[in-house]
């Protein structure tokens, strides 16, 4: 058996958050949840967005499943996301991008998978304002060897694991020198390890263009944390939008699964919210943990209730009166053909 720390989050994470656990039950992986709480939710209960009891239960479990998390905006608390990030180093950020057969995009047939990493640069925290005035601010960006080389030799394994032909740098070497060429760099010099997969690279400005452009020419990217987090997002936009974009935050000793999209508190407690972020999280989450069978079955379930139709949420079909757990409840009975 398994025990998961899992975080419903903030909004709509309490109704996504249980439809995967219905989702994740059905596959037949014996698993035990550890309830916990983050965000919003746990800055009312214990006036901390991160509790202690949170941080231990994955430190302990080394798992995590988690809904998302409301940080407020511009002033008081810092992310969540990225406290917890730094806390257990989880220096992976891995989100891929996969067309689906019933979904409005331009595109069809992406397959793309980002790597950003996750820890460093302009996400480090070291930020200030510099006059007593408060008139201006910094950010201070840190890129080292060590992280630049752990996130592009991470990108060049899955590819070699997962048969990719192709990984892609994404970097701004041309006017950040020091920042960008060292991280350039470091990658060029791991990408010698594996000649066998086809290495290029592309400064950011000109990547967001061949990304809308021509998608398809790409296969893995990796990048740094601020390319990455906007990357990843027009990736997904690519492919129908955020609600069936899951993404993991992957480290040495913890990982946490997660739907990537924002906690839509207009649609809270109203069973309307798409599920399957959070449900293809969890195959990603099953995958990580050796259960690659029912994390199978759990992307083939998904996919065929999307190719259907039939029982989607109304942002994939807006004439749907069907609701979040109405479905979960279809992909639990796709599992039985996935």
């Amino acid at each position: 058996m398994y025990t998961i720390t899992l975080i419903p989050g903030d909004g709509i994470g309490p109704d996504i958050a249980t439809a995967a656990r219905r989702v994740v039950e059905a596959t037949g992986v014996s698993v035990q949840w550890d309830l916990q709480e983050a965000g919003m939710a746990a800055i009312e209960k214990y006036k901390d967005p991160l509790p202690p009891q949170t941080l231990e239960s994955i430190a302990r479990n080394k798992i995590a499943l988690k809904g998302p998390l409301t940080t407020p905006v511009g002033t008081g608390f810092r992310s969540v996301n990225v406290a917890l990030r730094k806390e257990f180093d989880l220096y992976i950020n891995l989100r891929p991008a996969k067309s689906m057969e019933g979904v409005k995009s331009v595109f069809k047939d992406i397959d793309v998978v980002v790597f950003r990493e996750n820890t460093e640069e302009f996400y480090s925290g070291i930020e200030h304002y510099i006059d007593a005035r408060k008139s201006a601010a910094e950010t201070i960006g840190v890129v080292t060897r060590t992280g630049s080389e752990r996130i592009v030799r991470a990108a060049f394994e899955y590819a070699r694991k997962h048969k990719r032909n192709k990984v892609t740098i994404v970097h701004k070497a041309n006017i950040m020198k020091f920042t960008g060429g060292l991280f350039l760099e470091v990658a060029r010099k791991v990408a010698q390890e594996y000649p066998e997969i086809q290495c290029n690279d592309k400064i950011i400005d000109n990547m967001a263009m061949q990304l809308v452009v021509n998608p398809a020419q790409f296969d893995v990217i990796v990048t740094t944390n601020l390319f990455g987090d906007i990357l990843s997002d027009l990736c997904s936009g690519l492919v129908g939008g955020l609600g069936l974009a899951p993404g993991a935050n992957i480290g040495y000793d913890a990982a946490i699964f997660e739907a990537v999209h924002g906690s839509a508190p207009d649609i809270a407690g109203k069973n309307l919210a798409n599920p399957s972020a959070i449900i293809l999280a969890a195959g990603m989450m099953l995958d990580h943990l050796g259960e690659v069978k029912a994390a199978t079955k759990i992307r083939n379930a998904v996919t065929a209730v999307v190719r259907d139709g039939k029982h989607v949420t109304r942002d994939l079909n807006p004439a749907s009166t069907v609701g979040t757990l109405e479905m979960a409840d279809a992909i639990v009975r796709s599992l039985e053909h996935a």
